[in-house]
């Protein structure tokens, strides 16, 4: 990993000199400048476990970035199915900032609302630029004071972590003519819808400025809790039940640690599994064109909740019969199973065979989004691409994601899921 990291900080140093030599040639000479971003930490435990680990990635590649000559910043972050807590990432980063990273990507809190994973927050910059002696670069503080966020010293004003007074003051740079009151009512506005959508605004903050405000830091670890669980929990055996005409399979993953240490795993079919669907081929694959596939991945929650699988099968169904397809009536229900092995199932049951076939592959996904989401991958190809193993694989596949009832309503996502497979190749 280190080797093919070292490759990259390579690359962008051969990148950054041919920009330089191009620039000079049209007789702007200069030194250009490349950024480098390091997410260290979010391939999870594939490839680390430990936040000591975590640490070694992120001290790696600053220092191959500086040996470089590279503008290195990080995104010190974990995946949530790591064994790597809120706190532990506090500690990662006091590990980490004596190495002096050109920059430290942010959130308005730990947990990025659209990937699902851990990182650092706007506080935490509060709180490391005190403890490290670090600052705002000149023209950005100039900017803060004039804002009226911090004052002539240095030192946080009652704006301070005041998002609604920033926008206030965006606005008059507008020229908008409106009242104070109107303004401020329409943040507050904008802040409530935001945060209906699960994304949250760091809003005040709590005895010191670099804690987060009360209420926030519980729900910040509420979220964390909640996808820890959605992470290990499996679907219960009783729920192929409630999936009219579903067949449960499961993958080579031994139990669920085996599932996330182990990713490969999850991508095959068990020999039983296997039997069945190729026993599956014999009986139905000449009449189908699409099949779909459920697995929990890495939130089996997304896939039990009340009101969404069974809306989203539902209106799928609906939406693939009005537009012609043969839809299989077994769906596939896989007990842990990775978006890949929707790809290995479709190669059992469309390999050699004529004409355009599909597999729609439901499952859970991005626990730590504060919603329990689903995604759609939709995966389109002929007999003769089909029958090749490994040859389908994700750059031919197009996702839908986000489906949840608090998020893409399950309606809308088949919808559009529908849409994409009517595409022409």
């Amino acid at each position: 990993m280190v080797l093919h990291e070292s490759r990259k900080y390579g690359f962008a140093r051969f990148l950054t000199q041919r920009v330089a030599q191009a620039l000079e040639a049209a007789g702007k000479p200069g030194t250009p400048w490349v950024h480098v971003n390091d997410v260290a930490g979010f391939i999870g435990p594939e490839v680390f476990r430990t936040r000591e680990q975590l640490v070694r990635c992120c001290l790696e590649d600053i220092a191959m970035g500086k040996l470089h000559g590279l503008t290195i910043g990080l995104d010190v972050c974990s995946t949530l199915h790591m064994d790597v807590s809120l706190d532990d990432l506090d500690w990662c980063l006091d590990q980490i900032m004596p190495a002096s990273p050109a920059y430290l990507m942010a959130l308005p809190t730990k947990i990025d609302p659209m990937l699902g994973y851990l990182t650092t927050g706007f506080q935490d910059h509060v709180r490391l630029r005190e403890k490290f002696g670090c600052r705002v670069n000149d023209r950005m503080w100039s900017f803060f004071r004039e804002l009226g966020v911090i004052d002539a010293a240095g030192q946080p004003t009652r704006h301070f972590g005041d998002p609604l007074w920033v926008y206030l003051q965006y606005c008059r740079r507008k020229a908008d003519q409106r009242t104070d009151a109107q303004i401020l009512g329409e943040g507050r506005q904008q802040i409530a819808e935001t945060d209906r959508r699960g994304v949250f605004l760091a809003v005040g903050h709590g005895e010191r400025p670099h804690d987060p405000e009360p209420s926030l830091r519980k729900r910040i670890r509420q979220i964390y809790a909640d996808a820890r669980e959605c992470i290990w929990q499996e679907i219960p055996e009783e729920f192929a039940g409630r999936v009219s005409g579903a067949r449960r399979l499961r993958s080579r993953s031994a139990d669920r640690r085996d599932y996330i240490l182990h990713p490969m795993s999850g991508e095959h079919l068990s020999d039983e599994s296997l039997a069945i669907v190729q026993r599956l081929r014999a009986t139905q694959a000449d009449d189908t064109d699409v099949q779909i596939v459920i697995s929990d991945g890495l939130n089996a929650r997304a896939v039990t909740a009340v009101g969404h699988l069974d809306v989203l099968l539902s209106r799928l169904r609906s939406e693939l019969n009005r537009s012609g397809f043969r839809t299989s009536p077994t769906p596939l229900l896989v007990q842990s199973g990775r978006v890949r092995i929707g790809y290995r199932i479709g190669e059992q049951l469309f390999g050699g065979l004529a004409g355009r076939r599909a597999v729609m592959h439901i499952i859970g996904e991005r626990p730590g989004s504060g919603h329990h989401t689903l995604s759609i991958y939709i995966t389109v190809a002929d007999g003769c691409v089909w029958r090749v193993p490994d040859r389908v694989d994700h750059n031919i596949t197009k996702v839908v994601s986000g489906i949840a009832s608090t998020a893409l309503l399950p309606e809308t996502a088949a919808a559009e899921a529908v849409r994409i497979l009517r595409q022409p190749a």
